[in-house]
Order: C-alpha cells, then sequence, then structure tokens
C-alpha cells in the first residue's frame, strides 16, 4: 500500500504527523518516532512570551553599549538567550538526525513584533513553520473583528519574513467559522491545523485552587475536527490537517476519507509510546487492502460534505432520529 501523502508542499512517507508536544523536544525522540513511521515531526512550540522577553534582553544589552535606541533596528541584532539559540540548535540536530520534514511551531498569542524572527527558524533548517495561534476572547475591549485582524496581521509579517511553508494551526472559536477558514487559506498560508488544543482549568474543591484538567485529548474529541475537515474540505485554498481526538487507525482513515491530507497526533503518542504510530499505520494499510484502495488519494475525502451523499447531515446541530433509534446518517 502506498500512505505516502503531500503536505504544505511536501512529500510525506505517512499521513501521520508527531504534533508539537513534549515528545518532540529532542532528537532522541525525534529519531524514535521517524522509526516507528512518523511523516513528519512537528517541534515542541517555543512560545511568543519567550520571544520577546528575550527582545528585552538584546535591547538592556544594546542600550548598555550605548547604543541609540531610537535608531537600533533591534531585529538586525544578534539573538542571545539560551532558550532561543537553544530551539534553533534543536531544529539544526534535528535535521541531521533525520529524513523526515521538521516543522518548527511558534506559539502565538498577540502579533507582536517578534514575527521578524520566523526567518531564524528558517536559516536554521526547519522544513516549515506552524503558526499555533489564538487570541482568548476575554478582553472585552477588543471587537470580534479586531480580534480576527489580529490573525492576518501576523500571517502578512510571517510570509513576508520566510519562504518556507507557514501552517496555521487555529481553535474553533470564531463567530463564522466556515468563513474564516476559508478567508486565512486564501491569505499564501500552505495549511491549516484542525483544530488546537488548550489548558482546561480545573478546581482543588479541598485546596481551593485553580488546577490543570483534561492534559490529553480523549477519543470523543475526534468529532470536532472531523466534522470541519469535511465541511471544508475542496472549499479552501490549502491544505487541510486534523488533529485532537486522533488516537487509533480507524481515527486516522475517517480524517483521511473527511479530506484531510494529514493528521497530528499527541496524547495517543503519550499513552502508547512512539511504536504505536506503526499500529495506526499498519490498521490504515489494512483497510486500505480489504476495500481494494491503493493508495490515500483513492479514497481521501469520499465522505466529505461535497461527496458524500448526505451533505446535510454535516449541518445538523440538533439531534433528531438518533434517540428513536435510527443511528445511520447516509
Amino acid at each position: 500500500m502506498d500512505i505516502t501523502t503531500n503536505y504544505l508542499g511536501m512529500k510525506l512517507n505517512s499521513p501521520v504527523i508527531a504534533g508539537s508536544s513534549g515528545l518532540t523536544d529532542s532528537v532522541d525522540k525525534i529519531e524514535a518516532l521517524a522509526r516507528h513511521g512518523a511523516g513528519a515531526v512537528v517541534l515542541k512550540s517555543i512560545f511568543e512570551e519567550e520571544i520577546l522577553f528575550q527582545f528585552e534582553d538584546v535591547l538592556k544589552d544594546a542600550e548598555k553599549d550605548g547604543v541609540d535606541l531610537d535608531q537600533f533596528d533591534y531585529f538586525d541584532f544578534h539573538l542571545k538567550g539560551k532558550k532561543i539559540n537553544h530551539y534553533i540548535k534543536l531544529i539544526q540536530a534535528a535535521k541531521q538526525a533525520v529524513d523526515i520534514p521538521v516543522i518548527a511551531s511558534i506559539n502565538c498569542v498577540s502579533s507582536h513584533e517578534w514575527t521578524a524572527f520566523a526567518d531564524r527558524l528558517q536559516d536554521a533548517g526547519a522544513d516549515a513553520l506552524e503558526l499555533n495561534m489564538f487570541f482568548l476572547p476575554s478582553d472585552f475591549q477588543r471587537t470580534s473583528m479586531e480580534q480576527e485582524k489580529a490573525y492576518f496581521k501576523v500571517i502578512d509579517k510571517v510570509l513576508a519574513a520566510v519562504s518556507i511553508p507557514v501552517a496555521l494551526k487555529i481553535s474553533y472559536y470564531f463567530s463564522s467559522l466556515g468563513p474564516m477558514i476559508q478567508r486565512l487559506s486564501k491569505t499564501g498560508i500552505k495549511g491549516l491545523v484542525l483544530f488546537n488544543r488548550f489548558f482546561s482549568p480545573d478546581f482543588d474543591i479541598d485546596k481551593m485552587t485553580v488546577k490543570p484538567s483534561f492534559v490529553f485529548s480523549s477519543p470523543a474529541e475526534l468529532a470536532m475536527s472531523l466534522r470541519w475537515i469535511a465541511i471544508m474540505a475542496n472549499k479552501v485554498d490549502c491544505d487541510l490537517a486534523a488533529s485532537t481526538g486522533v488516537h487509533d487507525g480507524p481515527a486516522l482513515i475517517k480524517q483521511l476519507l473527511a479530506g484531510a491530507r494529514s493528521v497530528q497526533t499527541v496524547s495517543s503518542l503519550y499513552r502508547k509510546g512512539p511504536t504505536h504510530i506503526e499500529t495506526m499505520l499498519d490498521n490504515l494499510k489494512t483497510w486500505m487492502k480489504t476495500h481494494d484502495y491503493h493508495c490515500l488519494d483513492d479514497f481521501r475525502g469520499q465522505l466529505s460534505q461535497e461527496v458524500t451523499t448526505n451533505p446535510a447531515a454535516y449541518e445538523r446541530v440538533q439531534f433528531m432520529r438518533y434517540f428513536e433509534g435510527e443511528k445511520d446518517l447516509t
């Protein structure tokens, strides 16, 4: 079975991508993921805040040296600091260690001038750049239109700084999700990852403190990305990758049937280790052989909204006949 796929203009050996996490923060871990079938890896994100802190260090050093900051383009100043230097070295070492695409990742929370450093990741050898972008809609002084404009502002700046493919990983928190996905796809980015996942707070009712909860995704979370991959397939000007809830071979197959070019998985690898990628791919190959498919394009998107015999199923938001025993939506 030919399970290669094209994503962001790159040929991947398999459609399974190891998503950004602690599983992709060292060369040894990346080598293990590649060895067991990962088509690409997204490095653990470097956070915008870390880059901004580095800016402050650079400015302080420059000021001590007597540089007139009003005339100083500090983006051209030599990049210092353990965090970012370490990230650049990780990209370089990973590229030497594996022959699969290495995708750098920046976790964005605003549209600050950190974008000018994107070219440093490109120069380090990253094959592509994934922007994990989300602006929490908790600023009551900022309109939804202003929130959305920030996404385009970041994209414009990054695309102006790099020539490598750029993917955008977004959430489903938009007032008009479908049109927004379509608009983003027309900016020049090469891919959209649906969807990112967030820190979820919980309460310790004995200690009266806030604590993290639901660190890992569950298979039940597949439904959201599955619906929107299927709805948006063939309606966007870039590749679609599915993320969140992809825990096994059947979930991988479903996302490909919906129209995804690739899938990202993290929680399943934390639970079962990098060898689980092999299991997922074996499931895929067995299923393809059973249905007489020879490559992914033989069946990719067959259950997308544009192709399925019941496109209205993706628009349904209320339970109708399900609890009366009629479960087949086709």
